[in-house]
């Protein structure tokens, strides 16, 4: 007779977010909680009805379903029947269904039937409206079933994924890396894998990989494990896994994948791993750091392929207005000269310079590209990866790039004196080069290659203008909705409330299945651009101040990030809030 349990998995499972436990040896004690449950549960039923322990099993099973039914005011669920291919794992991902013993089920007029084997545990239940309200609400109806009926359901799941991914040869078998180091992630291996570090660090990059985050933060607290993503430039909470033990060798496990030393805890090391899903190899960076309770990891996400299939790229992809693109355009296309974007670390200042080669890109030109790494795959283009561990740096790439007759040049990034020399360089000696730099905005940039020891003069020479870009959240557009900002919001973002008299569309997102319940879904850009007259090269030529470059460019119809990001509030495409996150109020 299998029964469900009310152990303290319901304090427990409002804290263990990944469920996941482990004794001293290592060992998961996923059926031993799963037994508990069992026996918890029946001793309730036992407790509570007039079913005699000496009764035949059927009367009992059948006694016992009722029971179940009526003590927790849910209607009896039949998993039996369930088609598995119905299972929602964002909703409840596929590890933590197996260990909090729930089945989420979409249904076709998008409501979710919720299937819980213990229905008392109400660390489980919390957990589950947590993320509905996330998800935006759905429409929801809760089942109870037997353990025995979600541990089959989830047994036949993974049955029918392993026969799946066996046929199209998409499983490793062990979870391990293959021959060409890349290590496999698909549903049946994660669910195979008997450790529970391996299938809790799989498990995460599976769920990341589905939610589309950009980067996976694994850190270390005084408790535990916190696993947060960045979705659309924001880092969301995921699960908190307790246990220091169990951190550190989730930490231990991502440094063998990516190549470190799990012997030095006191240094931050940098590595690489590639992932592979769906039969696509997927790129990761690691960045692993010492701090006080441990050591925390960065995983950042690089899907080279991930445009490609979305959709042409081109300068448009990011959704620059026409000014901007218009802008983009006009300088990519001038036959020599510099052309710099900047901004902050996920700008989209990379994606940008390939949409302008993607565009450029007739087969009458030479194309080289050297990137740390390469992001993405462009067509008939050379693309050359740095490699510092064998020589291979920015600057000694370049140089060579310089003797393999190129027209049009793209930097990844000039992060040091000698990279911006030899890219102006390139510049004044009749080639087109496209660059990155790290910078607020247009005017920063000066001071930056300054400092790098640029000269001046070969500088304005060289540099036919300088795009700064943020990427803004969208507000969703299945639950946008009007909305009136308080007094306290405009006096913060720098307005009044004569903004009301005005024809301005403020909008937000109440929060919905679409946008995770975020309110926000997909981002666009926008731009500060500053292309180089003879007045402004005489100015900085001649070592002028920021604020006579910012007075002279102004003259000339200058529009700075934040006026951008408040076009986009008074057209109802962002938020008031959102603005104010990515640009400062003063510029």
């Amino acid at each position: 007779m299998e029964t469900p349990q009310e152990t303290d998995r319901g304090e427990r499972g409002e804290r263990n977010e990944s469920g996941y436990a482990l004794d001293d040896a290592g060992v998961d004690l996923m059926q031993e909680q799963v037994n508990a449950v069992q026996q918890r549960l029946l001793d309730r039923f036992e407790a509570e009805s007039q079913i005699s322990s000496q009764a035949h099993a059927p009367v009992r099973e059948a006694a016992f379903r009722r029971w179940l039914g009526e003590a927790s005011g849910m209607l009896l669920g039949d998993l039996r029947q369930a088609r598995t291919e119905l299972a929602d794992f964002t909703l409840i991902p596929f590890a933590q269904g197996q260990r909090r013993l729930c089945v989420a089920l979409r249904r076709a007029d998008h409501a979710i039937d919720l299937v819980l084997a213990d229905p008392f545990d109400r660390g489980t239940r919390q957990w589950i409206e947590s993320r509905l309200r996330e998800g935006g609400h759905p429409r929801t109806r809760w089942y109870v079933a037997t353990t025995g009926d979600v541990q089959a359901f989830y047994g036949r799941l993974e049955r029918e994924t392993r026969a799946l991914a066996a046929d199209t040869g998409g499983l490793t078998g062990d979870g391990e890396r293959g021959d060409s180091g890349t290590l496999e992630l698909s549903l049946a291996q994660i669910s195979a894998d008997e450790s529970p570090v391996v299938r809790f660090l799989n498990g995460t990059l599976y769920d990341a990989l589905q939610a589309q985050a950009s980067d996976i933060h694994l850190e270390c607290g005084p408790r535990g494990l916190v696993v947060k993503y960045r979705l659309d430039g924001v880092l969301q909470s995921v699960s908190r896994p307790e246990g220091r033990e169990f951190a550190d060798r989730v930490i231990s496990r991502l440094k063998v994948l990516a190549d470190l030393d799990i012997s030095e805890r006191r240094v931050p090391q940098d590595g690489r791993l590639k992932l592979s899903r769906s039969g696509r190899e997927i790129d990761v960076r690691v960045s692993i750091m010492p701090s006080s309770y441990g050591e925390d990891a960065v995983l950042r996400v690089l899907d080279r392929y991930q445009l490609a299939a979305d959709q042409t790229l081109s300068v448009d992809h990011l959704g620059f207005d026409a000014h901007a693109a218009a802008f983009i355009r006009r300088l990519a296309q001038m036959p020599y000269g510099l052309l710099l974007v900047t901004g902050p670390t996920g700008s989209g200042k990379t994606t940008t310079l390939y949409g302008v080669l993607s565009e450029i890109h007739t087969g009458q030109d030479k194309m080289i590209t050297i990137e740390d790494p390469v992001e993405y795959q462009l067509p008939d283009v050379l693309q050359i990866p740095v490699n510092e561990a064998k020589g291979l740096t920015f600057a000694r790439g370049l140089r060579s790039i310089l003797r393999h007759d190129p027209d049009r040049i793209m930097v990844g990034e000039m992060r040091d004196a000698e990279t911006a020399q030899i890219a102006v360089q390139a510049a004044l000696t009749g080639h087109q080069v496209y660059a990155t730099v790290h910078a607020n905005n247009v005017f920063d940039v000066i001071g930056r290659l300054a400092s790098m020891g640029v000269d001046p003069y070969n500088l304005v020479a060289a540099l036919n203008g300088v795009v700064a870009q943020r990427l803004v959240r969208v507000i969703c557009p299945h639950c946008t909705e009007p909305v009136k900002p308080d007094l306290e919001l405009l006096t913060a973002s720098g307005l009044d409330e004569t903004v009301f008299d005005l024809p301005w569309r403020f909008q937000r997102g109440r929060g919905c299945s679409h946008c995770r319940g975020t309110g926000y879904k997909g981002r666009r850009a926008i731009a500060q651009t500053m292309a180089l007259d003879i007045e402004l090269k005489s100015l900085i030529a001649e070592r002028a101040s920021p604020a006579l470059l910012r007075a002279a460019a102004e003259k000339r119809g200058l529009i700075t990030l934040r006026q951008a990001a408040l076009d986009f509030v008074k057209a109802g495409v962002t938020t008031l809030e959102e603005a104010n996150r990515v640009t400062a109020v003063q510029e």
